[in-house]
């Protein structure tokens, strides 16, 4: 089958041919019907992060149609249409049983990072990592939706965002675009920024009550003007760089909260007696949970999340992931193997 290969930092992705991958007991096998394109993969060609292997194939947002199943399997059946939950909890050790099976100490697998991912004709997982995509909602959407989707609801629940609450969303890409609606269905006040007025305007037209063109002055400024001068309750920090950084800081009110999402080689510089004096907070946020990724599923299905989708066939993984690179991406880019269908 043909799978996208990661052989290195530095090396020119490569469409593989490699052997079918076999389930056993306790998994299951899946035709791919759409993977999604996401920074991550931006992270390991510029070597920020590095996989666990090389080669490795590429992926983590998953969709397809279980096309068979380990012996031990149940509540899966062939045929049945599904995601992957890229993260394959063990649902038994501390984390899990607190109900943060995302930040699981002894995972089955982690896709794309340590097991082949999804930029593949067929993937084999563990059946307790897939889950079922409701009817209505397109198999490409439901792809994409595994990471941006899933980590913006994650972010907004560790902020612990209130409605009324005036949240910045730093960044527009995927997880911003879904995390404007996230917080408009949860009652808050979003905030664009971003340097791209496409962006923008899809923002605003998702929610976002106001938007900051990262291009034009003092960023933190205009925010504090969009907010009456008060400052933002919450600053979502997607992108993760020095300037970037500085400048959610400085946007923030009293008792206001940073939320990294996003990083970089980048550092910033803190000053805790600013922290302290208007009882300011850094908090980070990670991934999602599995219960996350069900719910981002049906917050599509029913019509509140909206996805714009740009579509690339599998031998066009590299060209997708230059647009990423050079914002030529409005929304989500996803891979469409053309193993089953992606609707």
């Amino acid at each position: 089958m043909r799978a996208v290969r990661f052989h290195g930092q530095g090396r020119p992705l490569v469409v593989d041919e490699i052997d079918d991958p076999r389930p056993g007991p306790g998994d299951v096998l899946i035709d791919v019907a759409a993977a999604g394109v996401c920074g991550t993969e931006l992270h390991f060609l510029d070597g920020v992060l590095a996989p666990a292997t090389t080669p490795l194939t590429l992926g983590h947002e998953v969709a397809g149609v279980v096309a068979e199943t380990g012996a031990e399997v149940e509540g899966v059946a062939v045929g049945d249409r599904v995601a992957v939950h890229y993260l394959h909890a063990c649902h038994r050790c501390r984390s899990c049983l607190a109900g943060d099976d995302h930040l699981c100490d002894e995972p089955l697998g982690f896709l794309a990072f340590v097991n082949d991912g999804g930029f593949a004709d067929r993937i084999v997982v563990p059946a307790s990592a897939v889950v079922p995509v409701p009817e209505g909602l397109d198999l490409a959407t439901a792809a994409v939706l595994c990471c941006s989707a899933t980590t913006a609801l994650h972010a907004v629940d560790v902020a612990g965002v209130r409605p009324g609450a005036s949240a910045v969303v730093y960044g527009t890409g995927g997880v911003g675009l879904a995390m404007v609606q996230v917080l408009r269905e949860a009652g808050a006040r979003p905030i664009a920024v971003a340097r791209n007025p496409e962006r923008l305007a899809l923002a605003r037209e998702l929610g976002a009550v106001a938007t900051v063109d990262a291009t034009r002055g003092d960023v933190a400024a205009a925010i504090r003007e969009a907010t009456g001068g008060d400052g933002a309750d919450v600053v979502f920090e997607l992108v993760g760089t020095r300037e970037t950084g500085e400048a959610a800081l400085a946007a923030l009110g009293k008792r206001g909260t940073l939320v990294y999402v996003g990083y970089s080689f980048d550092t910033v510089e803190i000053t805790p007696l600013a922290l302290v004096v208007p009882e300011q907070r850094i908090l980070t946020s990670v991934g999602n949970r599995r219960s996350e990724l069900v719910a981002a599923l049906d917050l599509a299905a029913s019509g509140v999340l909206r996805t714009t989708l740009v579509e690339y066939p599998l031998e066009e993984a590299a060209k997708a992931l230059e647009d990423l690179r050079a914002g030529r991406v409005l929304g989500r880019a996803a891979l469409l193997p053309g193993t089953v269908s992606a609707r």
